[in-house]
């Protein structure tokens, strides 16, 4: 299966020019025969977490029809983040669309302290099953959190689809914990990081993939968008870094 994840620079709040951004994306995985594609954590709206109540919403969302569509009819798994709406408050999560399937949302269910005033905890773990893999997602702070990866692979994931915003010491860390996750559990870790200013902090990127055995295969660099696109049969990765057209 080839997995695809996206380094963005999102805009802040302007959820329109993101989702035109994302078709991009999504165009240039496809012309590599990408049979998913993951987006970094709030992609469509940027980590903002003051703006996430004013741009919350839902898998519904009409503004989101394309991506149902592009899965549709290319067979295509396509994962993005934005803010979404419960009845008590707002939930920081991933939209999957899966090809004649409906959609799914996930959410972060282990939020970081300074997440509290703006967000609650997710309920409830997304296996993401196809004829090849079972994805399991995570969203930025979880993903470093050991029981979060114990829990995704007894319910059968076997490979770790990280979807974060995380400064240069949270990349540090994830550098430390990934090959670590991989080698336990044997399940390739991917890791979706955006790149420029988010909320309070700069997001340097360097998303990356790491084998089953926990070895590093693929990065890009801190300042550029681009691409990874993992074969999980051939442990090989194709990088192609995009020039910003917006």
């Amino acid at each position: 299966m080839k997995i695809c994840i996206a380094q963005t620079e999102p805009i802040k709040g302007n959820v329109s020019a993101n989702i035109e951004a994302h078709k991009s994306f999504i165009e240039l995985a496809l012309t590599f025969n990408a049979e998913a594609i993951f987006f970094p954590e709030l992609s469509l709206t940027g980590y903002e977490p003051e703006l996430a109540k004013k741009l919350a919403t839902n898998q519904n969302d009409n503004r989101l029809d394309f991506f149902q569509e592009t899965s549709d009819n290319n067979n295509i798994i396509i994962g993005l983040g934005l803010p979404t709406a419960t009845e008590s408050q707002i939930r920081i999560s991933m939209i999957i669309f899966e090809p004649n399937k409906p959609r799914q949302t996930y959410s972060k269910r282990q939020l970081h302290s300074d997440e509290f005033p703006y967000f609650e905890n997710g309920v409830g773990q997304v296996i993401i099953k196809t004829d090849d893999r079972n994805i399991a997602p995570a969203i930025c702070y979880e993903s470093l959190q050991p029981a979060h990866a114990e829990n995704a692979f007894k319910l059968g994931g076997d490979v770790y689809l990280a979807s974060v915003a995380k400064p240069a010491k949270g990349v540090e860390k994830a550098f430390d914990h990934f090959p670590r996750v991989a080698k336990q559990y044997a399940m390739p870790v991917l890791m979706s990081n955006c790149v420029g200013f988010c909320d309070n902090f700069l997001s340097v990127g360097k998303s990356s993939v790491w084998t089953k055995e926990g070895k590093l295969v693929g990065q890009l660099d801190d300042k550029t968008e681009g691409i990874l696109i993992f074969d999980t049969e051939t442990e090989e990765v194709t990088e192609r870094k995009t020039q910003k057209n917006r």
